[in-house]
């Protein structure tokens, strides 16, 4: 039973990213992308190479995520895992960027994480 909620929590994740990476790659100085990030047009405008990394960014993250899902991949729990603990995205942008960013990415990834070690 676990398993199951274990890949349904980490496909949630990384949806959730993959949105995220569509939110910045293509939204990000459109009005969707100003309202979602708070950002101004200016701002949006002067950032959007910044911004080109964290799409790829948070596109690996995806991608790590939905490798570790596929085990006829390769993948496995391993990269599940690694994907989690990738450098804490959520705590440092929480920090750093805006306190939502700790309850869209970090509380997310330690549900899962906490699910991954109970299983």
């Amino acid at each position: 039973m676990m398993p199951a909620v274990e890949n349904i929590v980490i496909g949630i994740i990384a949806a959730l990213h993959i949105g995220i990476l569509i939110l910045e790659m293509f939204f990000w100085d459109k009005p969707a992308g100003l309202r979602v990030f708070g950002l101004t047009q200016e701002f949006a405008t002067a950032s959007r190479v910044l911004a080109a990394n964290q799409r790829l960014y948070n596109g690996f993250f995806a991608a790590g995520l939905i490798w570790g899902l596929v085990p006829a991949a390769g993948g496995g729990e391993c990269e599940g895992v690694f994907s989690y603990l990738c450098p804490d995205r959520g705590l440092y942008g929480a920090a750093t960027a805006s306190r939502k960013i700790l309850f869209i990415q970090a509380v997310p990834a330690a549900i899962g994480l906490l699910i991954v070690f109970l299983s």
